[in-house]
């Protein structure tokens, strides 16, 4: 299952009735045991996302959900679910017999295409972020956030979960292309954010690995401002 992929539709049974979604912006990546996938809706802008380690074979692919959340929703139960997978010449298609979505138990089909490159990258797997803060001037802002990421085949995506003053949770996600630009340094473009002030837009991130396992990386923006994040992998 090693690869990136973005889903083409998703349908959602229940009922006996099928509703196919065609317009979600999804990416999944399987890599070193582990998986991650970011949604954005279009429609209303919600997100979501999930990562989690994974087992395949010839019958399919368990999923351990280590942390998922949606909206405003954090699923601290730790689901595992049971994909049966048929390969498609440019991806596959996964269907889960019994999941409960919105309260309601449903049947759920995905179909995805693969994406990205064949080019690696030190950064290539899933991260823990364990601290964070930004810079500007003098003053340090140190995030209380849940955020993740996962790096593959040229492709990078970071969900998060923050929350508010008034202890409202928040979901962002945010996936697009990256690629070496110089030593300790890449180049991010983000295709699709909840975030609409980083949607679209490149950002250069210098980056240093303390071992295989950890790294920082630093983003500096034209405003001075700068954000620093500390990283774990999943292992």
């Amino acid at each position: 299952m090693s690869g990136t992929y973005l889903m083409e539709s998703q349908t959602v049974n229940y009922d006996s009735k099928d509703n196919k979604y065609t317009d979600l912006k999804q990416l999944k990546i399987y890599t070193g045991g582990f998986m991650m996938y970011t949604q954005l809706n279009p429609a209303d802008s919600v997100s979501a996302f999930g990562v989690g380690s994974y087992a395949s074979d010839t019958s399919g692919v368990i999923e351990n959900i280590i942390f998922s959340a949606h909206g405003s929703v954090v699923d601290s139960t730790h689901p595992s679910f049971k994909l049966n997978i048929t390969n498609t010449p440019d991806g596959y298609n996964q269907f889960i017999p019994e999941i409960t979505i919105a309260g309601q138990k449903s049947k759920l089909t995905e179909v995805y295409h693969k994406v990205g490159t064949d080019v690696n990258s030190p950064l290539d797997g899933v991260w823990r972020e364990v601290e964070s803060y930004g810079i500007q001037g003098n003053d340090t802002t140190r995030y209380n956030r849940i955020q993740y990421k996962a790096f593959y085949q040229g492709y990078f995506m970071f969900g998060n979960s923050v929350t508010d003053s008034s202890s409202i949770r928040h979901t962002g996600i945010g996936f697009g292309t990256f690629v070496q630009d110089g030593n300790n340094k890449i180049s991010e473009t983000d295709l699709n954010s909840s975030y609409p002030v980083i949607a679209g837009q490149t950002f250069s991130v210098e980056y240093e690995l303390s071992d295989s396992n950890h790294y920082r990386q630093t983003i500096n923006h034209s405003d001075g401002f700068k954000s620093v994040e500390f990283y774990e992998r999943l292992k």
